[in-house]
């Protein structure tokens, strides 16, 4: 399979807005919610980007593998982010995939359980432990957050106007547990997501000019 290639622009090149690659261990729900951060007035290229790697660190040791012959200029602002969920990974399957992105220059969006906890924190301050992924859909549900909840649904706008509440849940679950002195990347941060970072960055460029 084709690998991300490094390249070094050569004088006179055409300008191009920097990319941001976002490799996702899902195929729908990641790929649908990022996919609609693009606008026309962004100063960046927003590339969601599917890998069948479900594992943190085949995704991570993958990153580059994933996508196809797309130029990487980090030196312009490119970036990789990879997007993955607890599931079944071990506390040093974590740990490696975290080294091996920081390494290669990758950023690392985290939720423990599932990605759906960004969701939810968009209607709670989540704070109790969630047991995995249909756990959170239940309570996405049960709870009236959002009826019939489907994976493949496109969510954006309806979330959109609590993105900000969700943003500082987010953050406040991350401090919670630094100040335990437990890692982010770890099955102990349990309810955590660091998909707030990732958010922050595509929403400061993707309105600008």
């Amino acid at each position: 399979m084709a690998r991300i290639t490094e390249r070094k622009r050569g004088a006179g090149s055409r300008s191009r807005r920097p990319v941001i690659y976002i490799i996702c261990e899902g195929s729908e729900t990641e790929v649908n919610y990022f996919r609609r951060f693009k606008t026309r007035h962004s100063n960046i290229d927003i590339r969601p980007i599917t890998s069948k790697h479900k594992s943190a660190l085949h995704l991570v040791e993958r990153a580059t593998g994933t996508i196809r012959q797309e130029p990487y200029y980090p030196e312009d602002g490119d970036q990789i982010w990879c997007v993955f969920d607890r599931n079944g990974n071990t506390n040093e399957e974590l740990q490696k995939a975290e080294r091996i992105a920081s390494q290669r220059g990758y950023s690392i969006a985290f939720s423990n359980p599932a990605f759906e906890l960004w969701y939810l924190l968009h209607f709670t301050d989540q704070k109790s432990y969630l047991a995995d992924a249909d756990a959170v859909i239940a309570k996405l549900g049960n709870d009236g957050y959002i009826p019939n909840y489907s994976k493949s649904a496109d969510y954006y706008d309806a979330l959109l106007s609590m993105r900000q509440q969700a943003i500082n849940r987010a953050l406040a679950l991350q401090e919670h547990h630094t100040s335990k002195r437990i890692p982010l990347l770890h099955r102990d941060s349990n309810p955590c997501t660091t998909v707030a970072q990732l958010v922050e960055l595509l929403q400061s460029r993707a309105n600008q000019s």
